[in-house]
């Protein structure tokens, strides 16, 4: 949160959207005056695009998977990332959303 308000221009403010993980907690943006935290609904995998790209990759690269440790977790999921963002349209089409309008 300190990167992101130190980067936020003078008169600006900055949104930072974040699911309901049990570490991403109000508390965190409070030292900011020019940070807010929005926090998305419970249940609502539809509204973080994340959500998609990991099931996209879990679909096309990671199920039914049996892997040797977590070296090979990272190697395997690198891989699938890079596979994902092979594709620019994909991401675009997956991680864009006709309600955002991002300036």
């Amino acid at each position: 949160m300190e990167q992101i308000s130190k980067t936020t221009e003078y008169g600006r403010h900055a949104v930072v959207i974040m699911d309901g993980a049990g570490w991403h907690t109000f508390d965190t943006v409070q030292p900011f005056k020019n940070v807010t935290l929005i926090k998305l609904p419970p249940y609502s995998p539809e509204l973080n695009p994340i959500e998609q790209v990991w099931s996209w990759m879990r679909q096309h690269c990671l199920s039914n998977r049996v892997f040797s440790g977590y070296d090979d977790i990272v190697d395997e999921v690198s891989k699938a990332w890079n596979k994902f963002i092979s594709v620019p349209a994909r991401v675009k089409r997956m991680c864009s959303r006709d309600w955002i309008k991002v300036t």
